[in-house]
């Protein structure tokens, strides 16, 4: 059996990046603060993610408890995907973030000399 750290050992960083590591985790997160999503509405959000990534980022972000699936009995089935009172609660993480990366895009591209987000995206290079 692995001996398990004291709760003083653990790095709080280090916990956040393995729950949200994945190249769709937080943008998923983002749109399901916004409000409850079926997977469809989820995959015409993120154009660039396949079918099965989205799928897997989902049932990650679901086993650790901060997305919520509910499952409808009906035909053809319904499936909704919310967060969870503690996927709530990175929100204002979220928020954050946002504001971050508009005070970047704004910075940078003033200047001719700015990064090429959208070339970085599209070539799988912005992980």
């Amino acid at each position: 059996m692995a001996k398990i750290p004291n709760r003083e050992d653990i790095c709080p960083v280090t916990v956040v990046q393995r729950l949200i590591a994945g190249k769709w985790k937080i943008v998923i997160l983002w749109h399901l603060s916004q409000k409850t999503r079926r997977f469809n509405e989820l995959q015409k959000l993120l154009p660039e993610v396949s079918r099965g990534v989205l799928t897997q980022q989902l049932r990650d972000l679901e086993r650790d408890g901060l997305v919520h699936r509910e499952v409808y009995k009906e035909v053809p089935p319904k499936v909704e995907y919310s967060l969870t009172e503690i996927g709530q609660s990175f929100i204002p993480v979220l928020d954050v973030i946002a504001t971050w990366g508009k005070y970047y895009i704004n910075r940078n591209t003033r200047s001719s000399a700015g990064p090429d987000l959208a070339r970085k995206e599209s070539a799988g290079e912005g992980d």
